[in-house]
């Protein structure tokens, strides 16, 4: 019972801030996420904590990829330091393409996790900062998720990791919107608050992810009767924390 209630808080938080932001798609086409396989007999592999940790990195894989097609239309000149082709087969090379590139990129010196997203805030950092910040937090997903997008019942995730995740998930939020270069510019235009336009679509879109892995990871520490160390930080000055 537990975990139908834990699914449908899941599914309203993907609902409720994708409809808080109607202009990328119409409200006619979001819909609760549901697994495609959900027939098949992969399922009678799995509990109900695998099929809601497959839904939790699915969607939050598809927040990653909305970030940073949303970062390329705000930073435009990060697109060109990558490639000449468009946004959408950028983001699909990312994603789809990690069976061949691993997340590693000679651009980005190799660098994943925390030390990719630092590279994306360095001043002296000359390449696609989007591409630095995308492979850095898509590598923190994967790595507290076993580097697996399936689950199973012989599948074991580290609660703490989730939830660590989860505040790297908010340090990368206030980093994209506070990190400035020496002469005050932001590294990445994420966010937009003025009197001619208001954007918070970054904001939401992270909000989704944060509030999707805190849930999981606290419903599979109560599952699993495990404690979640739980940090408080000041975002200005706050570590990565170990995933």
């Amino acid at each position: 019972m537990r975990f139908f209630t834990a699914l449908i808080i899941l599914c309203s938080l993907s609902l409720i801030s994708g409809c808080a932001n109607n202009t990328e798609k119409p409200l006619n086409e979001r819909f609760v996420p549901v697994q495609k396989d959900r027939s098949s007999l992969s399922q009678f592999g799995k509990s109900d904590f695998d099929r809601l940790a497959d839904v939790e990195i699915r969607e939050n894989t598809e927040s990653l990829k909305q970030l940073a097609i949303k970062l390329y239309k705000r930073n435009p000149a990060e697109l060109k330091k990558s490639t000449s082709d468009d946004i959408p087969k950028m983001i699909d090379w990312i994603f789809e393409g990690q069976a061949q590139h691993k997340n590693l990129f000679e651009s980005l010196q190799n660098k994943q996790g925390k030390e990719a997203i630092f590279l994306a805030f360095n001043p002296e950092f000359t390449g696609d900062r989007v591409l630095a910040f995308t492979v850095g937090l898509n590598t923190m997903l994967l790595k507290a998720h076993g580097y697996k997008n399936a689950f199973y019942l012989t599948d074991s995730l580290d609660p703490q990791a989730l939830y660590n995740l989860a505040r790297n998930f908010e340090i990368a939020a206030w980093k994209i919107s506070n990190a400035r270069q020496p002469n005050g510019a932001l590294f990445l235009i994420s966010n937009e608050m003025n009197t001619e336009e208001r954007n918070l679509s970054f904001e939401r879109e992270f909000g989704k992810m944060i509030g999707r892995t805190d849930l999981y990871a606290i419903t599979l520490a109560e599952k699993s009767e495990r404690l979640i160390s739980r940090s408080l930080q000041n975002l200005a000055s706050a570590l990565f924390l170990p995933i």
